[in-house]
């Protein structure tokens, strides 16, 4: 079967590798160069213990307080926009404990392979920068570790073995950690990665495997009527039996043009490496209060963080990388960033839905469309499994259960019919 897939971040390429492995003939297709999106300079987590949905419990009223002050965790750009006021709207109503949980389950059964996956990639030949240290959510803030210490339940269920750690424990597992935090949670089964070595080296691969890889090709148009018959793109027409959109936050406008309406949002974070670190870690810390986070590389150290809603705007906001940067004075014992060399800033855009969950499965109105996308901050814990779960259903032609919670019906108009209206296609 040839199967196109538009899209080459993390998605886009784990489907690419797993469809090509089932035996199918792989096209892919992006505007840019191909792990260069929100892919490229994540925080490189690998952590079902922390795939909860954004939208939670409590969420509404922090969310209020922090968007008085531009530097915080949070920023939301005021607009009119109808498409917008609904999204945040739909978001608020699912910050409820039973909508939460529900996330959570999901999430945790789409993920319960990863690491088998990563490990998979890995004896296949895909090379790439990985670490098997653990996850460590660490709070300054006795309130937030009780919070979050009340909330193990589910991870433990999963088989997460989650550690509750309060003063030496603390300092003994990450010596560089002030004495005085309040304590954090250790997750020993979590892991970590550099997401541009996964990327460079997935498509390595998948070039190895077979895959046409068609980069700096921004789709034009899409032909088709009730089944898609190719892509018309910058660099030319790409013709297929069965179409993926992967695009990330720019699957939006992709599917919108073939009448289909997700309700996938731009939600900017931040990065930034410290040559070499500044401080010494061994796993990926999470620095729960001031939403930042550490993740350990090799000969780097790299800060990630905020969540931005404003549009498809890759602009660098300098007062949110100065919180990033500030953040850690509060965890780590002398923290002195400012005497290290660092990387500009980067700045990525997640694709967010308004339910948290991604949009996976059969687009609805077509026989041979499909979609993986709005993974939000999840793109590296769940795109492997994401891979794998969707090329089984283009393979097959039926969904798998798994995948069940991530269909794109769940956003049906209340009629029972797609919420669909076709409009010209922009180039993405």
């Amino acid at each position: 079967m040839r199967v196109v897939v538009v899209g080459g971040g993390v998605i886009g390429l784990t489907s690419a590798y797993h469809l090509l492995k089932d035996g199918h003939e792989v096209t892919l297709v992006d505007a840019g160069a191909f792990g260069a999106g929100a892919s490229h300079g994540n925080a490189g987590y690998v952590v079902p213990s922390d795939a909860a949905p954004v939208p939670a419990p409590g969420m509404v009223l922090k969310a209020l307080r922090w968007m008085l002050h531009r530097d915080s965790p949070l920023y939301v750009r005021p607009s009119l926009r109808p498409d917008v006021a609904r999204f945040m709207l739909a978001m608020a109503s699912r910050c409820n404990a039973a909508d939460f949980d529900a996330a959570f389950r999901a999430n945790l059964l789409l993920c319960e392979h990863a690491m088998d996956l990563l490990d998979a990639y890995a004896a296949d030949g895909v090379r790439f920068e990985m670490h098997r240290q653990g996850y460590l959510s660490v709070y300054a803030d006795e309130h937030g570790l009780a919070h979050r210490v009340a909330d193990l339940a589910t991870p433990t269920e999963y088989g997460m073995e989650p550690e509750v750690l309060t003063g030496r424990e603390l300092t003994e597992r990450e010596p560089a950690l002030l004495p005085s935090l309040a304590g954090g949670v250790y997750f020993p089964h979590d892991r970590h990665l550099r997401p541009d070595t996964l990327m460079t080296g997935l498509v390595d691969r998948c070039a190895e495997l077979g895959v046409k890889l068609v980069d700096h090709a921004a789709v034009i148009r899409i032909r088709g009527d009730t089944r898609v018959r190719a892509v018309e793109t910058t660099t030319g027409v790409v013709e297929g039996e069965e179409f993926l959109l992967a695009a990330g936050a720019h699957t939006t406008p992709l599917a919108r043009s073939i009448g289909v309406r997700l309700p996938i949002r731009p939600g900017k974070g931040y990065s930034l490496d410290y040559l070499p670190a500044p401080v010494q870690v061994s796993c990926s810390i999470n620095l729960a209060d001031a939403k930042v986070a550490v993740t350990p590389l090799d000969g780097r150290l790299r800060l990630a963080g905020t969540m931005e809603f404003a549009g498809l705007d890759h602009e660098v906001n300098p007062l949110r990388v100065r919180a990033i940067q500030a953040a850690p004075s509060r965890y780590f014992a002398g923290w002195q960033p400012g005497s290290v060399e660092h990387t500009e800033p980067w700045a990525g855009i997640r694709p967010m839905t308004p339910d948290g969950l991604p949009v996976i499965g059969r687009l609805p109105g077509w026989d041979n469309a499909w979609v993986a996308a709005g993974h939000g901050m999840l793109g590296v814990t769940l795109g492997p499994a994401t891979g794998q779960g969707i090329a089984e259903a283009i393979g097959s032609g039926h969904v798998p259960e798994r995948l069940a919670p991530f269909t794109p019906t769940r956003f049906l108009s209340r009629s029972g019919r797609p919420r669909m209206r076709p409009r010209p296609t922009t180039p993405t």
